[in-house]
């Protein structure tokens, strides 16, 4: 890969400790990992992302970290991890970490000094009010979860900031020290090897919160400030962030007004997210065409990840009421599937019926679309999810390696698991696993191996233009093309179970000697264009042209 290798790349995320257990203690850990990059180099994954991996009282999955020098001990040493580097490196396998600075653990030594004395050197590190401040039950990111967000500490006399839970108190940004200390933590895991960050939170990173002001201004230049240090640091290096705002700010995250891509590399595409999520509960590719359309135009490098499942819920807050209602009703029609009023906490599997189709039709479509694929760990085999765990903890169960006791996660005895295996039911380990998969040559593992190797050979996907072919077709089909220096191709994707027959004769002549490269199932040759059938559920992507450099 290139200088951007990050918009050919296939990114793959995962908690360590759901992924593998080494040492049998119910815990995944890094030397399970690194036991497991062989299945994921076969799978075509090219880049890593880990999630939270520094030490921490685990109140919220890790992201309430108490040092940002150290790995959590429960997923190994130091060492482990430069290992896990080096094995990964030698694959052809990136590793990116959350970078979690919005807000520290209330337990980090930083936290307890600030609070112990308004002399500490730590005090201005968070953000304080002397009095109860009368925006304190606004803003806050958790409803349901989450009541206030500033807090009063008895040992302070004074109240904190937390934009998230309590225990979660925001670092104060605008201060010149934490900054230093945040470019310094950086410079810490480039230098041990990692490709990047997957910043968390990050609209709230820049915001400058005073008391009693709830939309508080942000400093984006400080987003231009970390992007010099990190490129100064490691050239290659990416910032991959989520930025849930409106349509019109997101350019801002990328570049200044002038034009110039100075700030984050990537951003998670949540407009999409949602309007993919609608289009499949309605069968209909509308609010598809209706994102492609709406989306910003990004400074040359800027890039979008696209997903369908990540690691947190589906997040339906872009979309309008009547719409977040249509996806409800379709994908989460019981209380116990919903969170926050806004989100879905069930995998893809389980949403879509596991309808195999279905399943392939819509990470067919994700992966066509422009942008860096992402990948949730678990959806490549199908994973079901455990809703009588609490709130996000639904889909982050162990992966599910084999029908051995404990799914061959871990071999401690089940109550030890860092969280229980899904073991009953159409989702249950013994029947939803890798190495069942493996042996099968018509398995969904086996489908997804393939459909990345042919992304892989298809990188104006990534690096191209995505248009919509705007022409006449039947209501439930999406044709999209991507143009590039390397080619150009055509997608077709049915999203309702009826048969279709396109013709698009008058847009493509049949010199241009098309051909099928992924598609759902064996089609007569495209010919002419004018008769192009498309299963229900189907899919085609249509090989249009080669660029010189791979004639």
């Amino acid at each position: 890969m290139g200088d951007r290798w990050y918009s050919e790349a296939v990114v793959y995320c995962l908690d360590i400790d759901t992924f593998a257990d080494s040492d049998g203690d119910g815990v995944g850990d890094i030397k399970g990992l690194i036991g497991r990059l062989d299945y994921l180099a076969r799978l075509g994954v090219t880049c890593l992302w880990l999630h939270p991996i520094h030490p921490s009282p685990n109140e919220d999955d890790g992201y309430d970290a108490t040092d940002f020098y150290n790995i959590d001990p429960r997923f190994g040493t130091l060492g482990d991890f430069a290992e896990l580097l080096h094995q990964a490196g030698n694959r052809g396998i990136r590793v990116i970490i959350d970078l979690v600075v919005n807000h520290t653990s209330d337990q980090h030594p930083w936290f307890q000094s600030a609070r112990s004395s308004p002399d500490s050197p730590y005090r201005d590190w968070y953000i304080w009010s002397d009095e109860q401040p009368p925006d304190r039950h606004q803003g806050m990111v958790f409803p349901g979860e989450q009541h206030e967000t500033w807090s009063y500490d008895r040992t302070a006399k004074a109240w904190y900031y937390h934009r998230f839970y309590r225990f979660q108190p925001d670092l104060n940004t605008a201060n010149p020290d934490v900054r230093a200390e945040i470019a310094k933590i950086v410079s810490f895991w480039l230098q041990l090897g990692v490709s990047g960050f997957r910043i968390d939170a990050v609209p709230f990173i820049i915001e400058h919160t005073e008391p009693g002001r709830p939309n508080s201004p942000k400093d984006f230049e400080y987003l231009t400030q970390l992007r010099q240090h990190v490129q100064w640091r490691r050239a290659d290096a990416v910032l991959l962030a989520e930025a849930n705002v409106e349509p019109d700010d997101l350019p801002a995250y990328f570049g200044d007004n002038g034009g110039s891509a100075n700030r984050l590399h990537m951003l998670f595409d949540f407009m999409l997210n949602g309007r993919l999520m609608l289009a499949l509960a309605r069968h209909d590719p509308e609010p598809i065409i209706d994102a492609l359309r709406d989306t910003p135009t990004l400074p040359p490098g800027g890039q979008w990840a696209t997903f369908l499942r990540n690691h947190d819920e589906i997040d339906l807050s872009r979309l309008t009421a009547e719409q977040r209602e249509q996806v409800f009703d379709a994908f989460g029609p019981e209380e116990k599937m919903r969170i926050y009023g806004r989100g879905i906490r069930r995998r893809l599997a389980p949403m879509l019926g596991n309808d195999r189709r279905r399943l392939e039709l819509a990470y067919a479509l994700q992966f066509s679309l422009r942008g860096t694929p992402v990948l949730r760990y678990g959806e490549e085999i199908g994973m079901g999810d455990d809703l009588s765990l609490p709130g996000r903890q639904s889909i982050r169960t162990p992966m599910q390696w084999s029908d051995q006791p404990n799914a061959g996660f871990s071999s401690a005895a089940a109550e030890k698991l860092v969280r229980p295996v899904i073991d009953s039911g159409e989702y249950g380990y013994q029947r939803v696993n890798v190495t069942a998969q493996r042996r099968d040559p018509g398995s969904l593992l086996n489908w997804f191996e393939r459909m990345i190797r042919t992304l892989r050979e298809t990188p104006e996907i990534g690096s191209g233009s995505c248009t919509h072919v705007d022409v006449r077709l039947p209501p439930a089909v999406l044709a999209h093309r991507a143009d590039g220096p390397t080619g150009s191709m055509l997608f077709l994707h049915n999203l309702g179970p009826d048969k279709a027959v396109l013709d698009l004769g008058e847009l493509y002549p049949e010199t241009e000697l098309p051909g099928d490269v992924l598609a759902d199932r064996r089609y007569t040759p495209v010919g002419k264009f004018d008769a192009l059938e498309l299963a229900g559920y189907g899919y085609r992507w249509i090989r249009l042209s080669r660029g010189a450099a791979f004639e």
